[in-house]
């Protein structure tokens, strides 16, 4: 008798994207409550100030920062481009998943490393790029690479980078409109509001929306994270048919991982496009290895 029940890649797929879209759609929730608290408590000339400046902003800061993802990632670890003449098993690899795949060849990086780590980012399958640390192309067999890889390549393929985009919009919004709700309370003069009951009411909950509200986006932002996590390894099982590789990579790095001796650091904004959390904290933007491991087990 199996211990677990076995399960289907694309069923786990689907599964992950409903709830990554179910998380969604309760930081718009957020938003909307948000905003409507703060509309009740101020003059909605405020609100509307804040809301507008806020969206410019954030769209701003994301576009410049999306459409540019793959050089600001491969800058900040340090990467090079790999030579095709001294990591040919490397581009052997990638093209073999690419023709499996359909997706286009992306350019590859390795990063001076000794962990065992890969991260893929660019906005779309023909802007991506895919890098892996020196320590995984050296302790992982071809098969176990094999298997990161086409975990990196799932992001591209199931366009991750250009999902969290929009999350990171939408997080970005609720901390700016938060930050400018809270810093104008110092700037409202007096007004009808402040000797009715409801109005300070209202103020009340509008400072503690403004406060918690973006810890909780940002809690949402990883747990859709992790949600991407299982659809890019259930996509690499799609891929490779073989998920014993995928599998005995993780088993490694569990085995292998020394977060407190990292000679690497890598910053938090970037963490979550890595294959494992770089970062060991209580909100990891990874599930934990124990957990991807079981759903592989039953696929």
């Amino acid at each position: 008798m199996e211990k677990y029940q076995r399960i289907d890649f694309r069923d786990q797929i689907s599964k992950n994207k409903r709830k990554s879209f179910f998380l969604i759609l309760i930081v718009v929730l957020v938003i909307i409550a948000l905003g409507y608290v703060i509309s009740l408590a101020f003059d909605p000339v405020w609100f509307w100030f804040i809301m507008i400046f806020s969206i410019i902003f954030s769209i701003s800061y994301t576009l410049i920062s999306y459409y540019n993802s793959h050089k600001i990632s491969i800058k900040s670890v340090g990467a090079k481009k790999a030579d095709r003449s001294k990591y040919k098993d490397f581009y052997n690899i990638v093209e073999g998943l690419t023709l499996a795949s359909g997706l286009p060849m992306p350019k590859l990086y390795v990063m001076p490393s000794n962990q065992i780590n890969a991260f893929a980012s660019g906005r779309d399958p023909k802007h991506a790029v895919i890098c892996v640390t020196e320590g995984a192309l050296a302790k992982l067999d071809r098969r176990e690479l094999e298997g990161v890889l086409a975990h990196e390549l799932g992001h591209i393929g199931n366009y991750d980078i250009r999902y969290m985009t929009l999350v990171a919009v939408m997080v970005g919004m609720v901390a700016i409109i938060s930050e400018m709700f809270l810093r104008s309370l110092w700037l409202k003069g007096g007004g009808d509001n402040d000797n009715n009951k409801l109005g300070i009411i209202l103020l009340i909950i509008g400072i503690l929306l403004a406060i918690l509200a973006p810890i909780v986006v940002q809690l949402v932002q990883l747990a859709i994270s992790r949600k991407h996590e299982y659809s890019a390894d259930a996509t690499a099982v799609k891929f490779t048919r073989y998920p014993q590789g995928l599998i005995g990579a993780l088993k490694k790095i569990k085995q292998d991982y020394s977060y407190e001796t990292s000679e690497k650091k890598v910053s938090k904004a970037i963490a979550p496009l890595f294959f494992a959390s770089p970062l060991k904290n209580l909100t990891s933007t990874h599930p934990p290895i124990e957990k991807r491991i079981e759903a592989l087990e039953r696929m």
